[in-house]
């Protein structure tokens, strides 16, 4: 489904401040996995997640989506392929457009787009349906602007727009991170249900040992560029945080991984 073949991405090369990001790393995703990662800070998560969207391109390795190599694609290209959510509420909507008309743009991703678009009567009653399952009374506000809504709730319509095409990989990037526990809560029990619903094939960067473990079926962590730990299934499901900091203490260096 998602093949990542040695992968190495070297920043600042041949100055004194080179640093090795990602270090030969190869995953394979089977479709419907929900891989966690984590690390602590430097350990390339966000830089693997970069080389798999094409915001930066590796200096060695494939990356393969679906049959399709997209090593050299850039990031707008691998749209229809991926969905994705950062860390920051306002990096995922347009504030100055309403609910619906981020919703549209959305539903449009990886498509042909022309000057003439809108919302018909059908997706807006199909999208009061799919915001209805958020359950925070968004239906009723479709022609809200964006910039009216709170970082939970604009963080949860990042994760609808997301995946309202089913994308071939969803790229969950610290996406609780930023906001309050409780929020924070509410978002990933949502991502959660979202995935297994559709059976999506999810990759989520954490820095939150618990959700890491948690949820999804497979586990991975990185440390200096390198994967360190890979354990998914009936191992994964019986994982505790202190043996996961018995076996690999060394490397969680950020003390926020035990948050």
């Amino acid at each position: 489904m998602v093949k990542v073949e040695n992968l190495r991405k070297v920043f600042k090369k041949g100055t004194i401040d080179e640093k090795v990001a990602v270090d030969g790393i190869s995953l394979h995703c089977r479709k419907g996995d929900f891989i966690t990662i984590i690390g602590s800070n430097g350990a390339g998560k966000t830089t693997l997640l970069n080389l798999i969207a094409g915001t930066c391109f590796p200096d060695e390795g494939e990356v393969v989506i679906d049959g399709t190599r997209v090593t050299h694609l850039p990031e707008h290209k691998r749209a229809k392929y991926l969905g994705r959510i950062f860390q920051d509420p306002l990096m995922g909507t347009a504030s100055s457009m309403t609910i619906e008309e981020n919703l549209s743009m959305a539903d449009l991703r990886g498509q042909l787009r022309t000057l003439r678009w809108g919302v018909t009567k059908s997706r807006r009653e199909f999208y009061k349906q799919v915001l209805k399952e958020l359950e925070l009374g968004l239906e009723t506000r479709l022609k809200d602007s964006v910039s009216l809504l709170s970082g939970g709730q604009r963080q949860s319509l990042t994760l609808l727009m997301a995946t309202l095409s089913l994308p071939k990989l969803l790229l969950l990037d610290e996406h609780t991170a930023a906001l309050d526990p409780k929020t924070a809560q509410k978002v990933i029990e949502l991502t959660d249900k979202i995935v297994r619903e559709h059976n999506l094939t999810t990759i989520m960067v954490t820095h939150n040992m618990h959700q890491a473990i948690r949820y999804g079926n497979r586990m991975i962590m990185l440390h200096e560029g390198k994967i360190q730990f890979d354990v998914e299934g009936e191992e994964k499901k019986t994982l505790t945080v202190d043996e996961v900091v018995r076996r690999f203490g060394a490397e969680l260096k950020d003390e926020a991984l035990l948050g």
